[in-house]
């Protein structure tokens, strides 16, 4: 097992307090919005063995062998770290966004490279050849946009929105143009036409900035109930993004306020934004993102179109499922990962486990384990390694099984990921 160091990415977007609260490390005075725990080129986490001395690069190490880190069937058919685990703490809202298909991202990836376009080029719309579904588990009450509403319900909630500013005396939209926007929206969203209102709007130009301005406005001025929680969001989307047009385009999405261990899983296709909150995601092992608004950031308007799944579909929430072991385990409909939460008891708690209170690590290849609460003990067939909060490491595909027990006065918590058991 090697214990791991973590690169904090510091986004302008991320909490200067919640991943220092959650791990017991010092906060920085900078943003700390994501920390990153796996091999991804971009910010590989760097590994060092407690008997062997010396570190290296999550990266390197497997890329040095393999089969030995990965095992043979994941090394066989990924040839690197398959997925990618984070601590992402927002306290401002990440840009709406959405993820490539496998054939998307490599398509992609292939053709600006052919272009001669520079990977760190702000232009660029394919970082890497690999798509990125995600799951996100919140740690604290998490605020999501999350997929197409019925249609219908958006429609409704355009046109209230251009009722209460013809309505309402104080709010005034010369020549009607943004209320006559807002009506367009409507009748094209009545008409089941995802796309097509989601095109408006994001070329929409001045008077999509007018009616961003003027449905703020209906909100703050504390004059009408507004009883939706998409529409009661619009205040804080504008303030932080005046005039984008992805503060209308919100109105067309769920809303959720998750709360702690209410997961969802995000895959190719699903437009989203994480709007405030701390949890743990996982990821297939790309950096690939295509935006479509809340950002000052480059956004390819047809490519956009391409990749994004135009459906209303209830919420992709993502419920536990029993190991083999009684485990408590999340596993999205794809290959690369699943997650595995681990609660300890302490020793004044009794609670289910295979002995005692020992939970066996899900293992389907190669792991990463955090700690975020409490400490334990990492048992393996190899040796032992104790893990405190805000500790982690990685467990090769060589090393099994392991079993987390529990260390210390206190219960613990930790998060292991591994590829799934239907790869």
């Amino acid at each position: 097992m090697y214990r791991l160091s973590n690169t904090i990415r510091d986004y302008h977007w991320g909490s200067e307090t919640a991943i220092a609260n959650l791990l017991g490390i010092a906060a920085t005075g900078a943003p700390a919005a994501e920390m990153w725990i796996g091999a991804h080129p971009d910010s590989p986490s760097i590994a060092s063995h407690p008997q062997h001395g010396g570190s290296i690069a999550l990266d390197g190490l497997v890329a040095g062998d393999p089969e030995r880190f990965l095992g043979e069937e994941v090394s066989g058919r990924y040839g690197k770290l398959p997925f990618l685990a984070k601590i992402l703490a927002a306290d401002q809202p990440l840009s709406l966004q959405v993820h490539p298909t496998p054939d998307q991202a490599r398509a992609g990836f292939a053709a600006e490279e052919a272009a001669g376009i520079e990977r760190t080029s702000a232009h660029r719309n394919y970082k890497d050849d690999n798509h990125k579904p995600e799951v996100l588990f919140p740690l604290t009450e998490f605020s999501v946009l999350c997929g197409f509403r019925d249609a219908a319900a958006s429609a409704a909630l355009f046109t209230w929105l251009a009722d209460t500013i013809e309505s309402d005396p104080e709010i005034t939209d010369a020549e009607g143009r943004a209320v006559a926007t807002a009506r367009h929206t409507a009748a094209t969203l009545a008409q089941d036409d995802l796309r097509g209102a989601f095109t408006d709007l994001l070329s929409g130009g001045a008077d999509v900035v007018r009616l961003v301005g003027l449905a703020a406005d209906v909100v703050s001025c504390g004059r009408h109930e507004v009883g939706d929680p998409g529409l009661a969001e619009l205040e804080s989307l504008a303030g932080f993004y005046p005039g984008d047009p992805g503060v209308l385009v919100s109105l067309m999405l769920n809303h959720l306020t998750l709360q702690p261990g209410e997961a969802v899983y995000l895959p190719a296709g699903n437009i989203h934004s994480y709007l405030r909150g701390l949890g743990v995601e996982v990821m297939a092992s790309s950096d690939n993102v295509l935006r479509g608004g809340l950002t000052s950031k480059h956004i390819d308007l047809p490519e956009l179109m391409d990749t994004v799944d135009f459906t209303s579909l209830g919420v992709p929430y993502l419920e536990a499922e029993e190991g083999m072991l009684g485990q408590e385990i999340y596993r999205p409909p794809f290959d690369e990962f699943q997650l595995q939460r681990i609660e300890l008891a302490g020793p004044a708690e009794p609670g289910p486990a295979m002995a005692g209170n020992d939970v066996a690590v899900a293992q389907n290849g190669p792991v990463t384990v955090i700690c975020v609460a409490g400490e334990l003990l990492l048992d393996s067939p190899q040796g032992d390694l104790r893990l405190i909060r805000g500790e982690s490491v990685f467990i090769p595909a060589s090393e099994a099984p392991v079993v987390a027990k529990h260390q210390g006065g206190g219960p613990a918590l930790a998060f292991a990921v591994t590829t799934s058991e239907r790869s």
